[in-house]
């Protein structure tokens, strides 16, 4: 809880403080990598902000539940109990049930993948101040207070634009592309929730459709966002590296492929092997050692029936016996 409530603050001073303020990239004069045409504030594009996040709360909140309830209402009703998991027991009267626990921790997690994504994005843009492609349509320099004589001439003055300063501000912070990086996080974790804990035998084409689906819906957003010339093909790419790297991340690292607890019996059978009883197997004499023991009565016998032979010299024949003996079975 105190590692996602500092993550929650850090993803909001990032979006809505000047707290961490943007790097002033320069600019050429004349450059036709940013002299597109201003699309117009993010809520006049095709995939308005407030579209991408509905999709990319709400979606992935409605799937684990429904698959949640549908393979815990499977293993109750078949009866697989080799499978499923137990009920744990909190404190003295708090019962945990396996559908509450899978279905929080894995939301959880999504969660917390969704704001460590935001941050990613917004630390990239903060630290490279990257100029979007219709950034000298906002900026508005003034070339020739600038004295731009010449189109190789470099411009850094932090005064150089004349626009809008809050525009000019936005068009700074293109790389990686934020709605590319949070719709390709939430595609691939869901995708690898699809094809991890959904188990169907009769629609064999329907898993890989939807996780297609939802893959390709990511790609067009960043397209979209090429298209209308908010960000570049590069921004969209780091985007979308930045998306499955944390998901794949979350997903092997964390939640285990979204692999449920091990059943009681198999963790105990591993924990106590190094105490269980040795088994004792009947000893079966072996024909050579009929064979020395039978040696050892007869020398026994002789060396008896000889009244000189002492019990020093007996010994001593049953002891380079038994070595012989064990010489031979090793």
């Amino acid at each position: 809880m105190v590692i996602m409530a500092g993550t929650v603050m850090l993803a909001y001073y990032f979006e809505y403080t000047d707290t961490f303020t943007v790097n002033v990239q320069g600019f050429f004069c004349y450059d036709s990598s940013y002299t597109k045409p201003y699309p117009g504030p993010d809520e006049s594009s095709d995939i308005p902000p407030v579209l991408l996040l509905s999709l990319v709360t709400g979606v992935p909140v409605l799937v684990i539940i429904v698959g949640e309830t549908v393979v815990f209402c499977l293993q109750v009703a078949t009866r697989d109990f080799e499978n499923q998991e137990k009920t744990l027991l909190t404190g003295d009267c708090c019962y945990i049930n396996p559908l509450v626990r899978r279905t929080v921790r894995f939301l959880g997690i999504y969660t917390f993948g969704l704001f460590a994504t935001d941050i990613f994005v917004n630390a990239g843009q903060v630290v490279t101040g990257n100029l979007a492609p219709h950034f000298l349509t906002v900026c508005k320099p003034n070339y020739t207070a600038l004295g731009c004589h010449q189109l190789t001439q470099f411009i850094t003055d932090d005064n150089a634009c004349t626009g809008n300063p809050d525009l000019v501000i936005k068009a700074r912070r293109t790389f990686p592309s934020k709605d590319a990086a949070l719709s390709v996080y939430a595609a691939m974790y869901l995708t690898m929730y699809i094809t991890s804990t959904i188990k169907t035998k009769g629609t064999r084409l329907a898993k890989p459709v939807l996780c297609l689906g939802l893959i390709c819906l990511a790609f067009l957003t960043g397209i979209n966002r090429v298209a209308e010339y908010r960000n570049h093909w590069s921004d969209v790419i780091a985007g979308f590296l930045i998306g499955i790297s944390i998901a794949v991340f979350l997903v092997v690292c964390v939640v285990n492929n979204f692999r449920g607890r091990q059943v009681e019996h198999e963790n105990s059978a591993v924990d106590n092997f190094s105490q269980m009883p040795m088994i004792s197997i009947p000893r079966v004499e072996s024909p050579l050692e009929k064979v020395i023991f039978q040696i050892a009565k007869t020398e026994d016998y002789m060396f008896a029936k000889n009244k000189n032979t002492n019990c020093t010299e007996l010994q001593m024949c049953k002891y380079y016996a038994c070595i012989f003996y064990r010489i031979l079975l090793c």
